[in-house]
């Protein structure tokens, strides 16, 4: 009823939420529920806009295949002989330019795409296409070694033996259906039915299916789409699969799911971000952190942990976003942990609202960040602008949650009372006062894992950045594979391979693309690649 309202008054509206616009030049003369216009009034308007490919007709179901005519193809006088001047009717609609009435709609887009001040031509709407991803091969820091993607064979220098344990890992956001209908103006260069759930989850199933990964860590899993159709068809392919929701009313959460072939379940660790009792931690994002345990036909085996997060977007929030990240490397931690003092192998996922060379990600990296004197919107590097941006606040997050600024749990223990022949001076107790003071002060975080990233973030040849999502408004990298190795001092230069030795070693990663790449198909949703985000994927050898 709307769109025919819109209709009668004069106005198209487009299926996006776009707003209106005029439809017809002049205001037209109303008959009861019937209204006409000259044709050659309508024809100027096709001629100054586009027709939708996502016109609707009243009776007819929303994704049908619309026709799609482009105002390049008309003139002022000309009318295209197949469809008005022979009057041929549609291949699902008798409709005719004269007998236009309330029963048939013409729906036109307010996205012009020839219009000046538009889209740049690079984020044109550009046929149907597919990317090309490529396997690199970093064992024996070999980059001369790549495959095709879907290539099977693989290096003969990465073959498994009994003294390794090699599996893969996927770190994917999947786009929660919710948060894009919620978030419409992000995808205005998509056509609509790519949007749909119906034809985005066959393409992502199709995706995890072809990689076949041994660990999946998916972030923006909506929870009804979870219990109905993720879960079952994942468990249908082998997997193991554990969810954690976020809290308050978002629908959504971060999954990991693992081959039964592969690992034992030994712990499951779900971390919420929100505290009731911190006003600072007042957003609903989660963690979720598991330790498995590789199938190995042998007595002991080692663990390894896997971590998987989607931290809060806000790019001038840093100071929520930095104690998220902290929380997480608590739980990490305790989980981890073992028995002689050492971490066993961990491997860390996730959306983490955070570009390349950002503090934040400085901090995952080299274990260490001095927050002194930094902006609050600066944390993340996401926000340009450094307009009316406060300085961090020493300590970043409150003495009652609990984790110190090392990143671990704080073991909260009652202070022991010794007698003494006499009690203490009040010059020694502000000696004590002012210790414990300047403890407390530190703007110094830390942490006790050796993590480097999977990808270098930038082309080696040509310095360009790899990106992992890409949609209206930007196209950067904000997702990421983490994993725990000793490491080696190298060339610090865009795109330098970094050298591996100990703990987990990478074997392989598949390519990431430039925004260039994925604007020749048209950005991200597309009609081969439904999320807003690329898939991660590493693969990994543990030394036993």
């Amino acid at each position: 009823m709307e769109a025919w309202r819109c209709v009668r008054r004069g106005y198209g509206r487009c299926v996006v939420g776009r707003g209106r616009y005029p439809m017809f030049p002049h205001h037209q003369k109303s008959l009861g529920r019937d209204w006409t216009t000259p044709w050659e009034n309508l024809q100027r308007c096709c001629w100054n806009r586009h027709i939708s490919s996502c016109m609707r007709w009243p009776g007819h179901y929303s994704r049908a295949p619309y026709p799609y005519f482009s105002s390049r193809h008309f003139s002022l006088h000309w009318r295209p002989p197949c469809l008005f001047e022979s009057r041929t009717p549609f291949q699902y609609w008798n409709w005719r330019p004269d007998s236009l009435s309330h029963s048939s709609l013409i729906h036109l887009s307010s996205y012009i795409m020839n219009s000046e001040g538009d889209e740049p031509s690079s984020k044109r709407r550009k046929h149907q296409g597919t990317i090309q991803r490529h396997w690199e091969y970093i064992c024996n820091h070999n980059k001369d070694k790549t495959k095709i993607l879907g290539d099977k064979n693989v290096d003969s220098k990465c073959e498994d033996s009994d003294n390794k344990f090699d599996f893969s890992v996927m770190s994917y956001n999947i786009l929660s259906q919710d948060l894009l209908e919620d978030n419409s103006h992000l995808y205005r260069h998509c056509r609509q039915p790519v949007l749909h759930w119906s034809f985005r989850f066959p393409n992502i199933l199709k995706e995890i299916k072809h990689f076949d990964a041994d660990v999946l860590c998916l972030q923006e899993v909506q929870e009804d789409h979870y219990g109905a159709e993720i879960r079952p068809s994942l468990e249908s392919l082998g997997y193991h699969c554990e969810y954690k929701m976020r809290t308050g009313r978002k629908p959504d959460g971060c999954a990991i799911c693992f081959k039964h072939s592969k690992f034992s379940l030994l712990s499951v660790n779900p971390v919420e971000f929100y505290r009731r009792d911190v006003p600072l931690l007042d957003r609903d994002n989660v963690g979720l952190v598991l330790l498995l345990q590789p199938k190995l036909p042998r007595a002991a085996s080692p663990v390894i942990c896997v971590a998987n997060t989607h931290l809060l977007y806000n790019p001038r929030r840093g100071d929520i976003k930095l104690t998220q990240l902290a929380m997480l490397l608590a739980e990490i931690s305790s989980v981890a942990h073992q028995k002689d003092g050492s971490f066993c192998p961990i491997v860390m996922c996730g959306d983490f609202n955070s570009v390349p060379g950002s503090p934040l990600y400085s901090f995952i990296k080299e274990g260490k960040l001095n927050y002194e004197g930094l902006a609050i919107g600066k944390v993340s590097g996401q926000e340009q602008s450094s307009r009316g941006q406060r300085i961090l606040s020493i300590p970043i997050w409150p003495p009652n949650l609990g984790i110190s600024q090392n990143c671990v749990y704080e073991v909260q223990q009652l202070p022991k009372v010794e007698k003494t022949d006499g009690d203490l001076t009040q010059t020694e107790l502000d000696k004590t006062e002012v210790l414990v003071t300047a403890e407390k002060l530190s703007s110094n975080l830390h942490h006790h894992f050796s993590l480097s990233s999977v990808y270098s973030h930038y082309f080696p040849d040509t310095g360009i950045p790899e990106v992992t999502t890409c949609h209206s408004r930007s196209a950067i990298t904000v997702d990421y594979i983490f994993y725990s190795a000793e490491k080696e001092d190298v060339a610090g230069q865009p795109g330098a391979e970094v050298a591996l030795v100990g703990g987990l070693k990478l074997l392989a990663r598949l390519s990431l693309l430039t925004e260039q790449d994925l604007w020749t198909v048209n950005g991200l949703p597309n009609e081969n690649n439904s999320s807003d985000h690329l898939p991660l994927l590493a693969k990994f050898r543990l030394e036993l």
